[in-house]
């Protein structure tokens, strides 16, 4: 199984700013991640960055580092770029890791990339996990899929789905009187992806999809434009990744030198 990773990593941002260079056990993030991500069975792991001290930091621990333009809108559109300068096309899988994910498991990056290798069909594969919790069903931000008898994403939303028609839901109805989980329960989607880098080439040039805007799902623009999504469900949640200064803490006392991953 032949696949590179690419890990996007953007200098600013709003909750948490020079994230990608967040010390975390004496090392940046974005070298944890790639670390981990070396872990798999990659042929190459390679960041994809979009500022020179980031490329810099990388280097000085020996991961190999790309500067790409600043203006990318999405990851996809800076993994794009990387696939041009890496000479990456064709049938080629590029598995793309967040570069906010220090304690993402290697086995789920190659699952993820097994996907385009099971399902020939598929430009893209991706993950899912169910889920546990009415809280986690009813959040928008916790973006849920529905499947296919083979595994192919059906759809993808913020929304509670599947919709339980007949579910407890009190006299009253509605959201907030929602008590238990639809069986089987439904999926969580993890934000992993496999692509065909000829696939990634051309998405930057996709036009967005109408449900795309409404939901703010770049996903929704591959289903869109006709191409199909293989999902691997994986039988428990990964680790959580880095969004706020207490997830940075969280994970700083988990490479802590008395604790063992």
């Amino acid at each position: 199984m032949n696949f590179s990773v690419i890990i996007p990593a953007r200098l600013a941002s709003t909750r948490l700013p020079n994230k990608p260079l967040a010390d975390i056990g004496g090392l940046p993030m974005v070298v944890r991640v790639a670390q981990r991500a070396a872990l798999s069975q990659a042929q190459q792991v390679v960041v994809a960055a979009d500022d020179a001290t980031i490329v810099a930091a990388c280097e000085r621990h020996g991961v190999r580092a790309l500067l790409t333009r600043t203006d990318h809108a999405s990851g996809s559109d800076r993994l794009a770029e990387a696939c041009m300068q890496l000479g990456l096309d064709g049938p080629a899988a590029v598995v793309n890791v967040q570069g906010d994910e220090p304690l993402i498991e290697p086995a789920l990056i190659d699952a993820c990339a097994a996907l385009l290798h099971t399902h020939p069909d598929c430009a893209v594969g991706t993950v899912a996990h169910p889920i546990a919790s009415v809280a986690d069903y009813l959040d928008p931000n916790v973006v849920k899929v529905v499947l296919d008898a083979v595994g192919h994403a059906l759809l993808f939303s913020r929304a509670p789905l599947p919709w339980w028609r007949d579910g407890p839901t009190g006299d009253a109805g509605g959201l907030a009187h929602i008590s238990a989980l639809p069986d089987p329960p439904p999926l969580r989607h993890v934000g992993l992806y496999a692509y065909r880098a000829h696939f990634l080439r051309r998405f930057p040039s996709l036009a967005m999809a109408p449900l795309e805007r409404i939901e703010a799902l770049e996903q929704l623009r591959v289903l869109w434009h006709g191409e199909r999504i293989a999902v691997h469900v994986s039988a428990q949640a990964p680790g959580a990744g880095v969004d706020t200064p207490q997830d940075l803490e969280r994970v700083r006392r988990l490479f802590m030198p008395d604790r063992k991953r």
